[in-house]
């Protein structure tokens, strides 16, 4: 049964069974803020209710109307991007993508790591639009919103489709991932870095492999990064590690030891980005925390605010990746000086923009010229 509650309440018996969510990173599934009504499953004493299951990932197919998303956003450093999937089932508690399900009436919770949506006809989207008379070659992103290596693509291989493509019609791609998948890829992936057309961008949250189990439940171990670090610098494809996000009071003592192993793996580029926790990701981060890093949660939270002028997020360009105050210019100030001492960023990789060959839509003449 379900009953009508207040969206302030995150109370214990809120939260979902630990065996049906085991595997998984939110503690629960509250709606989202479009809907009228929060509702949750409870007792009521009937004995109605039965076992419940253990939610499983269910997987849905949706044809896009369009590929390629573009942004004007300042802070960001790319112009346009390709997301394959809706949803991530690496179950990152620190996603700032989770509220974007809400758009689909789903919860920033659960659902947003158990409820997929595949785009299916993503590539040959892409080549159609590539092939617009108005399209201007600029790098597209893989990776900006929900990981495009995450567990379904095995099965899917979409983003696999899209690299096709782009190889074929000599169009740069940027990805960001943290699954080791990517390396299945390295044969397109290696052809187009030796011609100055992708770079791969690994995330590595931690070291510790405690933490980031129960942090990135779904995710592969931070070794298998780092192993996936070296197979794509082995095969001569630019490499980097985004430290995102830096948690601080729980992750930010780990900035040095991070950035040591990826040059020792093969990186030569690495950024970082702080905490976000837009919406409702600040409930479902909160929960999360206090459920595994109970001594700990107080710290973190008053840490994040301080960088945040006492808020939990502030949403302003340039201040929303990185924060302000004491605290954060600390953290700017130890990257700056480990970058420097692993001999880090001392070249950026530009991709090339000039090899691009719009695709001819079928049915139409090639172009001669």
């Amino acid at each position: 049964m379900s009953k009508p509650i207040p969206r302030s309440e995150t109370a214990p018996e809120s939260l979902v069974e630990a065996e049906r969510r085991r595997g998984r990173g939110a503690r629960s599934n509250h709606s989202g803020r479009f809907e009228s009504e929060r509702r949750t499953v409870f007792d009521d004493g009937w004995e109605s209710m039965g076992e419940l299951e253990a939610l499983r990932t269910e997987v849905y197919e949706e044809p896009a109307r369009s590929i390629i998303t573009r942004n004007q956003s300042p802070d960001i450093s790319f112009d346009q991007s390709i997301n394959p999937y809706r949803g991530c089932e690496h179950g990152c508690i620190y996603c700032y993508a989770r509220p974007t399900h809400c758009y689909l009436g789903h919860s920033a919770g659960l659902d947003f790591e158990t409820k997929l949506y595949a785009k299916t006809n993503a590539a040959e989207l892409l080549e159609k639009e590539l092939a617009s008379k108005a399209y201007k070659p600029k790098v597209i992103a893989l990776g900006t919103n929900t990981d495009p290596y995450q567990p379904i693509e095995r099965e899917q291989r979409i983003t696999r489709r899209i690299l096709e493509v782009l190889e074929r019609t000599g169009h740069p791609v940027g990805i960001v991932t943290k699954s080791a998948l990517v390396l299945r890829d390295v044969d397109i992936l290696s052809r187009m870095a030796a011609r100055g057309l992708a770079k791969v961008a690994l995330s590595v949250t931690t070291l510790d492999r405690t933490i980031a189990r129960a942090m990135e439940p779904r995710a592969v171990t931070p070794a298998k990064r780092l192993d996936a670090v070296r197979g794509l610098s082995e095969a001569g494809v630019p490499v980097s590690v985004m430290v995102a996000p830096i948690i601080p009071g729980l992750t930010d003592s780990e900035i040095e030891r991070i950035l040591e192993a990826a040059r020792d793996a093969g990186a030569r580029e690495a950024g970082y980005v702080l905490l976000r926790l837009p919406l409702e990701l600040k409930d479902v981060f909160r929960e999360w925390l206090a459920s595994e890093f109970p001594d700990r949660a107080d710290r973190v939270i008053n840490l994040l605010r301080s960088m945040h002028g006492g808020e939990d997020y502030v949403a302003e360009f340039k201040i929303r990746q990185k924060g302000r105050g004491p605290y954060a210019d600390q953290i700017a100030l130890r990257f700056r000086l480990a970058l420097k001492r692993m001999g880090l960023n001392q070249r950026h990789h530009a991709l090339r923009l000039d090899l691009f060959q719009p695709p001819v839509p079928k049915g139409q003449q090639m172009r001669l010229l």
